[in-house]
């Protein structure tokens, strides 16, 4: 059989490229030309992971135990330690057994969430502009995305009452991220009781992304959602090693809350994946006992590149947001571009990927999203060939 007669499934059809993959290919065909690429595009941490994690990978990765099949539901010692991190960090009460699920990085729950929960023509609802692997999920488990515009003027919250009531009666899932990848917006704790009191009236789940909870800056601290009294009711919160400790690498990450929803995700992926690498379960452990005072330490480093990026962004005549949390900054294109036309204009011009805002979604036109996640030599350089640009 040649490769023009293979019968594709209809799903991969429809399956768009994915954003940062095509990124990713932007990146090499500029660097092939020659081209010295800075990409600004991923929020991929360049600092490093803190040194007592890997001195534990280095220990679990030479015993010999640690090579064979993982526990499908991940270690106990592990959902302990994440229950443990929820009640200090939170004041979240979780049974280890039933309301935590570990995760081979949180990408791998979000996108298989849909399957435990979606049937074929189910609605799930999800913000615009927002992480696309919601809405592949949705796509792969056979459902219909309903997409909840946000809006700089609402703080990039999304109305909730202004979703049409025949969305609301189709629906089963609904997807929160806050602090938002792309926007950086964060959610007054006064959002997350409203969206659990809706979710309650409508029977939805809500699944609230919280990977960028301890990402923050100006002595800000976010909230959990299940610290809304009643909340595992009706939700659950993914969570994740990668930007808390600069581990995108590791793979690592859970899903706690509502324990028929955990259950429900861990059926799925026993049937899917055998479970996390044991030896990063036991560094995963080590991770969730570094102190705070590396967190601070991290941040405030970010928050050096945070307000470089603003000074440099707005004496070049744009006007980006200032995030008060996450790896990003949100700012509009120059009046009269589109996001692509200004993201190519930066990689044609000055070498510098930053990614469109319309890559998150139609609701995102009009934005451009910058990663704080470049070593700061590299950022320099890519912000003086930015204002080198006019606008």
């Amino acid at each position: 059989m040649s490769a023009s007669q293979i019968q594709f499934a209809d799903r991969i059809s429809a399956l768009p490229p994915y954003l940062f993959a095509e990124l990713d290919k932007l990146r090499d065909a500029k660097r092939a030309e020659g081209v010295d690429v800075i990409s600004l595009g991923i929020g991929d941490p360049d600092l490093p992971t803190p040194s007592p994690i890997v001195a534990e990978l280095e220990r679990a990765v030479r015993d010999p135990a640690n090579h064979r099949y993982p526990e499908y539901y991940g270690l106990d010692e592990l959902r302990a330690a994440i229950a443990d991190w929820y009640a200090r960090r939170f004041d979240v009460s979780l049974d280890p057994a039933t309301e935590v699920v570990p995760l081979i990085g949180s990408k791998e729950g979000i996108a298989h969430l849909p399957l435990a929960l979606i049937n074929p023509g189910d609605t799930v609802l999800m913000t615009d502009p927002g992480y696309p692997v919601y809405a592949i999920g949705t796509m792969l488990a056979g459902g219909r995305s309903h997409m909840v515009p946000l809006t700089a003027e609402n703080g990039w919250l999304p109305d909730l009452e202004a979703i049409p009531s025949d969305a609301l009666e189709a629906a089963q899932l609904m997807w929160l991220c806050y602090p938002s990848n792309p926007t950086a917006a964060i959610a007054p704790f006064e959002f997350f009781e409203e969206a659990v009191a809706f979710a309650r009236r409508h029977g939805l789940v809500l699944a609230q992304d919280a990977a960028y909870s301890e990402v923050t800056y100006d002595g800000t601290r976010c909230r959990s959602i299940l610290e809304v009294p009643g909340a595992s009711d009706v939700a659950v919160e993914f969570h994740s090693l990668s930007k808390t400790y600069n581990m995108t690498g590791w793979r690592i990450g859970w899903m706690v809350g509502n324990a028929e929803v955990v259950e429900a995700l861990g059926r799925v992926k026993t049937n899917v994946d055998s479970g996390i690498f044991q030896a990063v379960q036991l560094a995963g452990i080590a991770a969730l006992d570094v102190s705070q005072r590396w967190i601070d330490s991290r941040n405030a480093h970010l928050q050096r590149r945070r307000d470089l990026v603003l000074d440099a962004l707005r004496a070049s005549g744009l006007q980006p947001e200032t995030p008060k949390a996450s790896l990003y900054l949100w700012s509009p294109v120059p009046e009269g571009m589109t996001s692509v036309d200004f993201a190519h204009q930066l990689i044609e011009s000055a070498g510098v990927i930053v990614t469109p805002g319309v890559g998150f979604g139609a609701g995102g036109e009009g934005y451009f999203r910058i990663s704080l996640t470049t070593p700061d030599d590299r950022l320099q350089e890519a912000l003086d060939r930015i204002a080198a640009l006019s606008f």
